[in-house]
């Protein structure tokens, strides 16, 4: 009873973590590209509704590309592991030897010796799919991929992408003036972004004040070249 509940939890934990990355890696991205395009169109002195419209094709266009980035990407981890699964059968199957001596290994960093690991090796004799098991998670480090991880995973950047997209282009869906639309913009998204920062760090160790710090000078810095560039341009 208790290994199944900790299996249980493992595989709980795992798919969270994935599932936060994907977040952030969406959001990340969702509230910056679009604030930059946003910023860089009202320095071209284009009229709202112009920034919209751009904005909400930038944002289909991106959630699109990130969530297909993200499946592609699930979908090798996937195709990687069950190569991988292949190649132990056969190795099993082909060099039995050499791969009873990689258990054997395995339990010497536990400090045990190749008398103690007989009665697991005889086992695993028995039953390869155990064994492939075994050495796909504790030789080659590899989880087996959840059901639906692809889709889930492009499902979950792209709606994390649109959602963060909406942050810098509500105020001008909302507002008809270009300058008082932008200053929103960036009030709103500099909060966003903190708060995304503060949220962050709490899943990669960082301290809250400099996650968000480090969040907003990334999106402050990239809005800023993209405004900068089309004045410039704009003459």
């Amino acid at each position: 009873m208790s290994h199944t509940h900790r299996h249980t939890h493992k595989e709980r934990h795992f798919t969270f973590s994935e599932t936060v990355r994907d977040v952030v890696l969406g959001m990340a991205d969702g509230l910056t590209v679009p604030f930059a395009l946003a910023a860089g169109l009202s320095a071209a002195h284009v009229a709202s509704r112009v920034v919209v419209v751009a904005g909400v094709a930038e944002i289909a266009a991106g959630a699109i590309a990130m969530g297909l980035g993200g499946y592609l990407a699930a979908r090798g981890e996937i195709d990687h592991y069950h190569s991988e699964r292949s190649r132990e059968f056969r190795e099993i199957r082909d060099l039995q030897r050499e791969e009873e001596r990689e258990i054997v290994d395995i339990f010497k960093n536990y400090g045990l010796d190749r008398a103690a690991c007989e009665p697991i090796l005889a086992h695993f004799r028995k039953d390869h799919e155990a064994w492939v098991d075994f050495m796909m998670r504790f030789e080659l480090g590899l989880d087996a991929p959840q059901p639906g991880r692809a889709l889930r995973s492009a499902l979950t950047i792209g709606g994390a992408y649109i959602v963060g997209g909406l942050v810098p282009l509500a105020p001008y869906m909302l507002i008809d003036q270009l300058k008082p639309a932008l200053m929103v913009s960036i009030v709103c998204t500099g909060i966003a972004l903190a708060l995304f920062g503060t949220a962050k760090s709490r899943f990669t160790g960082v301290s809250p004040l400099r996650s968000a710090v480090q969040t907003v000078l990334i999106g402050g810095l990239a809005s800023a070249a993209a405004f900068l560039l089309a004045h410039w341009i704009g003459g």
